[in-house]
């Protein structure tokens, strides 16, 4: 009674119907998600060095906020 010949097409169907079923009402190929963008690498700079300026006497700039 328990041996019987196995057939791989019903399950095989019985796996793949839940898969169609959904293909049916979303269509097909499946709705997926675009991946998401790639960022930039951070860009990398150098540090500048603050040029000494010769102070003129009595000439008052928005540098000089330290007296002398």
């Amino acid at each position: 009674m328990l041996k019987q010949k196995l057939n791989w097409r019903r399950p095989l169907f019985y796996l793949l119907l839940p898969i169609l079923f959904i293909m049916v009402f979303l269509g097909f190929p499946l709705p997926v998600a675009p991946p998401p963008k790639i960022k930039p690498g951070q860009e990398i700079s150098a540090t500048v060095k603050k040029k000494k300026r010769k102070r003129v006497p009595g000439l008052v700039t928005q540098d000089d906020d330290e007296p002398g």
